[in-house]
C-alpha cells in the first residue's frame, strides 16, 4: 500500500509538471507548433510520459486547457456564486465579480490566461469543441440572468447581443496587451485592487443598457 502511494505521488508530480511546462509552451507557440519531445525534455521526464499520463498530445492539451480554465475561474465557481444570490442584479454582480477578479489577478498574465485567450482568437482543433462547450455553459448562465432582468426570451437575438455587450469589456481585458491599454488610457486602473470598482462600473453600464431594452420591449407590447 505504501509503495502504491509513492508511485501515485510520483505520477501526480510528473503529470503536474507536464501540464505546467506544456501550458507555457502551448501559450507561447500554440498546440501545433509545440512538440511532445520538447515538452518532455523541458519537464525532465521520459519521452513516453505524455502517452502514459495523457494518452497523447491531444489529451495533454485538453488537460492543460482545463487547468487554465480552473486557474482563471471555473464554470462551477460561477454557477455557485450566481446560485447563492436571489436578486438578478446581485446575480449579475456575482458573475462579473469572479471574472473581473480573475482578469485583474496575476494569473491572467500567466500562461493560463494567455492560453485561454489564444483559444478565443485561434481555436485549436485539439480542444475547440470542448472549449466551446465550457463557454456555452457560462453563456447559458449569463443568458438566464439577462432574461430575468429584461423579460427577453432565451432565443431572442436581442438577448444574445446584450450578453455580448456585457462580456465585451472582459474580452478586452483578457486579449489586449495591458501595457498598451494603459498607454492609450493612462488613467485606466486594471490592477487587483481595482477589481471591485471595475465590477461596479461594468454592472452599472450593463443595467443601464438592459433597462433600455426592457423599456423598448414594454413599449412594443402595448
Amino acid at each position: 500500500m505504501a509503495l502504491r502511494k509513492v508511485v501515485r505521488s510520483h505520477g501526480e508530480r510528473t503529470r503536474a509538471k507536464l501540464i505546467e511546462v506544456a501550458g507555457r509552451l502551448f501559450a507561447e507557440r500554440g498546440f501545433h507548433a509545440a512538440t511532445g519531445k520538447e515538452i518532455c525534455r523541458r519537464a525532465g521526464v521520459h519521452a513516453a510520459a505524455i502517452v502514459y499520463h495523457f494518452h497523447g498530445m491531444h489529451g495533454l492539451y485538453r488537460a492543460v486547457l482545463a487547468e487554465a480554465q480552473r486557474r482563471l475561474v471555473s464554470t462551477e465557481a460561477l454557477s455557485a456564486a450566481v446560485a447563492a444570490e436571489h436578486d438578478p442584479v446581485r446575480k449579475l454582480t456575482a458573475f462579473l465579480a469572479l471574472i473581473v477578479r480573475a482578469l485583474t489577478s496575476p494569473v491572467s498574465r500567466s500562461w493560463a490566461g494567455k492560453l485561454f485567450g489564444r483559444e478565443f482568437v485561434t481555436p485549436s482543433a485539439a480542444y475547440g469543441r470542448s472549449h466551446d462547450r465550457a463557454l456555452t455553459a457560462r453563456a447559458a448562465l449569463l443568458k438566464s440572468i439577462v432574461s430575468s432582468l429584461t423579460g427577453l426570451a432565451a432565443d431572442d437575438p436581442a438577448l444574445a447581443r446584450a450578453c455580448l455587450n456585457i462580456m465585451a469589456p472582459c474580452a478586452v481585458m483578457l486579449l489586449f496587451d495591458r501595457h498598451k491599454l494603459q498607454r492609450i488610457l493612462p488613467d485606466l486602473a486594471l490592477g487587483a485592487a481595482d477589481a471591485a470598482s471595475i465590477t461596479q462600473h461594468l454592472v452599472a453600464f450593463a443595467i443601464g443598457g438592459l433597462e433600455t431594452l426592457k423599456q423598448r420591449g414594454t413599449s412594443r407590447a402595448r
